[in-house]
Order: C-alpha cells, then sequence, then structure tokens
C-alpha cells in the first residue's frame, strides 16, 4: 500500500517575514503584495487590498494636510527617479507612518512596481520626546547654578572691598559648589549621550571593589554625612576584576545618592561574589519606603524620580546612566525590597581580563 502523501499547505509569502509593513503595486497601480506587518500597522485586511489601487487603500498625506500621492505622482512624474526617503506621513484617521519608496522601470523607464516600506512612527516620535525632553531638564537644571554663579560673581566685583573675608569665603564657596553642579550636570549629559550612541569608551584595570565603595563611603562623610549613616559588608574573596575604575565610582556614586537622596535609615553597601562565583555583586541598600511594585520597570528609564517625584531634586538620570555603565560592563542591574524594607539595587559584573588593558 503506497504510502499517503500529506497535502501541501498553503504557500506562505516571504514578505510576511519582513519586520516592516511592505506595499507592492504593479504597473497598473494595484496592489500585489500587502504584508503582515502592512495590515498590522494599518489595520486594513489583504482581502480589502490586494487588487485594489493602493492609492484608495492607503491615502497618505504630509504635515501639510496635501495627498502625498497626488504630490508624488509615482506613475507620472520623471522616470528618472528611483527612490524616495523616508518621511513622516499621515493617514486620513490620524494614524503617523514612516514612508520610504522606490521604483522599478522597464527600458523605457515606465514604471513595473511600485514598492512602499511603512514603519510605524510612534518609537521615533517617542525618541525625540526623550531628547526634547532631555535638553529641556537639564537647561532648566543648569540655569540656577548659573544664574548664582552671575550674581555672587558680578557682586564680588562689583563691591569686593565691601565685604570682610569670612563674607567672601562664602560666596565663593557657594560659586564652586554651583560650579561642580554645572560640570556633574554636563557629565550626565554627556553620558547618555554616549549610552544612547553605544560609544562608551572602556578603561579596563584590576580594580578592588571593596576599596571603590569604601572609597564612595568615606567622601560622603567627608562631604558631612553622618559615619553611622553607612555600614559596609565584604563577604568572600572575589576574583580579579578588570573594570573601569572612574565608571565603576561613578556606579557606585549614584547609587549610594540615590540611598541618601530617597532613602532613610542605614545605606548598607555590600560586596560579594557573583552567584555563579565568576564576577561580582554589589547591592546597594537602604530602610526607606522602598520602591512601589508598579513603578520598578520604570526604574532605569530617563527621568524616572523616586517616590517624592520633584521635591528632591535630581535630573532623573542617574538610575538610567547607572544601568548603561553596568551593562557596558557585561553586567546586569536589578532592584528589588530589601531584606530590611527600603530598596536594594543590586549589580553584578563579570571579571576576567580584556583581550588589552589601558
Amino acid at each position: 500500500m503506497a504510502a499517503r502523501v500529506p497535502a501541501p499547505g498553503p504557500v506562505r509569502d516571504p514578505a510576511d517575514d519582513l519586520p516592516d509593513g511592505l506595499l507592492v503595486a504593479d504597473g497598473d497601480a494595484r496592489i500585489v503584495t500587502f504584508n503582515t506587518a502592512a495590515r498590522r500597522l494599518t489595520g486594513i485586511a489583504a482581502a480589502e487590498a490586494i487588487g485594489r489601487d493602493f492609492r484608495d487603500v492607503l491615502p497618505l498625506h504630509d504635515a501639510e494636510g496635501r495627498d502625498w500621492w497626488k504630490c508624488l505622482a509615482p506613475y507620472d512624474g520623471l522616470s528618472t527617479r528611483t527612490r524616495h526617503p523616508e518621511q513622516t506621513l499621515f493617514r486620513p484617521g490620524g494614524g503617523e507612518l514612516l514612508v520610504t519608496a522606490a521604483y522599478r522601470r522597464d527600458a523605457e523607464g515606465r514604471v513595473e512596481r511600485f514598492t512602499v516600506c511603512l514603519r510605524d512612527a510612534q518609537q521615533r516620535a517617542r525618541r525625540e520626546r526623550d531628547r526634547a525632553d532631555l535638553v529641556s531638564t537639564v537647561a532648566h537644571e543648569l540655569r540656577s547654578p548659573l544664574t548664582s554663579v552671575k550674581g555672587f560673581t558680578a557682586t564680588l566685583l562689583a563691591k569686593w572691598h565691601r565685604f570682610n573675608d569670612d563674607q567672601k569665603r562664602v560666596m565663593l564657596e557657594t560659586v564652586n559648589a554651583d560650579a561642580d553642579r554645572v560640570t556633574r550636570l554636563i557629565t550626565e549629559l554627556l553620558d547618555v549621550s554616549r549610552i544612547e550612541a553605544g560609544r562608551l569608551e572602556m578603561r579596563r584595570q584590576v580594580v578592588d571593589l571593596a576599596e571603590e565603595a569604601r572609597k564612595v563611603i568615606a567622601g560622603r562623610v567627608a562631604a558631612g554625612e553622618p559615619e553611622d549613616r553607612f555600614r559596609f559588608e565584604a563577604r568572600g574573596e572575589l576574583p580579579e576584576m578588570w573594570l573601569d575604575p572612574d565608571k565603576v565610582d561613578q556606579i557606585l556614586g549614584n547609587l549610594v545618592e540615590n540611598a541618601v537622596r530617597h532613602g532613610a535609615g542605614t545605606v548598607t553597601i555590600v560586596v560579594e561574589p557573583d552567584a555563579h562565583k565568576e564576577g561580582a555583586a554589589v547591592s546597594v541598600r537602604d530602610e526607606g519606603e522602598g520602591i512601589p511594585p508598579e513603578a520598578v520597570p520604570r526604574v532605569f528609564r530617563q527621568f524616572w524620580r523616586g517616590p517624592g517625584g520633584n521635591r528632591r531634586g535630581g535630573t532623573g538620570l542617574g538610575l538610567y546612566i547607572v544601568k548603561g555603565l553596568v551593562e557596558a560592563h557585561g553586567g546586569l542591574i536589578t532592584v528589588r525590597r530589601a531584606p530590611g524594607g527600603g530598596a536594594e539595587f543590586r549589580f553584578t559584573v563579570p571579571a576576567g581580563a580584556p583581550d588589552y588593558a589601558v
């Protein structure tokens, strides 16, 4: 008895595997391909699109409200055109798409195929809003210290001899502190730019993580924090850690600053081998209110601020930068509830020497 041959299934269009929407029209402007992504982006079913004039199926307008297909005249325009660069266009219902187009022509220059590529514009719009928010936030944060620096220096220059030494010292210390704040804000802005562009430079050296943690605590105490506000614990022996010492200091500094500013009680730093003993794990804990569970997914985004929002200041970039610096080391950072309440930020970094060291 002959083996039964299974009936062939439906032929899948390779265009359905593309991540972007694809519309292909023939020489008569009739749609011959309308892939899955295009149907998802437009909400138009394949049965409503295939075989119809693409200009009726997918009307698009530019920012001025003009019919893009009439302005483009794909079948009547210059025969030398081969493609159109990406631009933002709008559907009649208000949907926004990023659209590119290309031509395939015959020997006489007539259009044989007109291909339109569609992408969702929401993600790009979100990135542009984030950049605008970043510029606005940093500009706002810079205005206050720069106003202070300008005011005190102008006053000192105009009335130097009217102030005694103690008054001059107070004013100069204020100028110095505000200048440090400006420097920190500019550094944050540059860090965000490098993280987004994937251009963080790593200068790896052998780093003693426990010693780095002690230095951060000593710096906070020297700046006026009470010594009993901090506790340090070193558990177990770490492998040789090749890290960027400046970035490690920045990671620890930002996490401790976050714990001091938004937390309460004792701030504890724990340095120990990671779960697989192939690297190190560092935890920074406080005893404050902690982070609400619904906020945990947003903690490492730009402009996130802990409970209390703007009342405690800051640009909301610190934890975003920390995440970027940890990941640049090949590590991972998470946040959870600390054993004694409050928040616990825990990051791991792998051991091992790089291909080359600075």
